[in-house]
């Protein structure tokens, strides 16, 4: 493997996780520019982002038969993994600032591990228990300031469980569909559950919103289009290439940068800024998911 072909792959790495580390800023500014609801901010990105999804199919066609049962798989995972947990997750970031809010959905890793516990009988490592333990230890210090009766208090803290709840919907969907991706192919099955996402995002949209909710200023008409194209579409190409060219273990590294851009990214642009308890729960949060992300060579 080439020197070149590896600083592409980091590259590559680095640019998709900043790529999708602005994901939920562009969403809180999405709701301070306009009132708009999730239902409708979700329908947009999923809408506008499909035909990029759909040329990535047509693609990828010629990648052999798929059976019925993978077929199903597909269309289970793509209604929990895709629709269902970004719905949480922006109905989650109405309360919760960007950056926490992606601190709290970085859980998703931690998740696994307990998930495979559980169903797939797979015992966590001491390294993996000790991970769990500083991670959620962090995660604690995280929300320790915004616990209270006050209503305030208890919006972020229904936020914060609405934005868990999808990291576990995400969870799910990795541990589910692990042996499906494959059989079909990464770049396929991407393609393809993120087709299937948009059938209830737009079903929902029709039943919940008038179409008069799609008269929106020209403001939040760029905050969609860059969140369905750079923080939807492209970081799944470039996260995708990069695996291929540097592995898991060295995305997993890269990865942690993630939360850091969207806090420091909620704090320039939205004075999102973290107290001294919350920078310390973070830096926990985000070493014990690289204990559990990265594995021994």
């Amino acid at each position: 493997m080439s020197g070149r072909y590896r600083y592409w792959g980091i590259a590559f790495a680095l640019a998709g996780t900043i790529s999708f580390a602005f994901r939920p800023i562009l969403i809180k500014l999405g709701y301070a520019a306009h009132p708009v609801s999730a239902t409708t901010l979700l329908f947009l990105r999923m809408t506008l982002s499909l035909p990029f999804f759909l040329a990535m199919a047509w693609w990828m066609r010629g990648g052999g038969p798929i059976s019925r049962r993978d077929w199903l798989g597909i269309l289970g995972l793509g209604f929990l993994g895709y629709y269902f947990a970004s719905l949480l997750d922006f109905l989650g970031l109405q309360y919760v600032p960007a950056g926490l809010g992606r601190l709290i959905m970085f859980l998703y890793p931690t998740l696994v591990v307990i998930l495979s516990a559980v169903f797939l009988r797979k015992s966590a490592t001491r390294k993996e228990l000790a991970a769990l333990a500083i991670t959620y230890a962090g995660i604690a210090l995280v929300l320790s300031e915004r616990l209270g009766v006050a209503p305030e208090h208890r919006q972020f803290m229904f936020g914060a469980m609405l934005i868990f709840a999808a990291a576990m919907c995400y969870a799910v969907y990795l541990v589910t569909g692990s042996q499906l991706v494959m059989r079909v192919g990464s770049t396929r099955f991407t393609a393809y559950t993120m087709i299937v996402s948009t059938a209830p995002a737009v079903v929902q949209f029709f039943a919940l919103e008038p179409v008069s909710a799609l008269e929106l200023p020209a403001t939040l008409w760029w905050y969609v289009i860059l969140l369905a194209t750079a923080c939807t579409v492209l970081p799944v190409f470039l996260v995708a290439e990069a695996l291929k060219r540097i592995g898991a273990n060295h995305f997993a590294l890269i990865g942690a940068l993630g939360p850091v851009t969207t806090v420091v990214a909620d704090y320039a642009l939205m004075q999102g800024a973290l107290s001294a308890i919350q920078i310390v729960g973070g830096a926990l949060v985000i070493s014990g998911v690289l204990l559990v992300s990265v594995k021994r060579s």
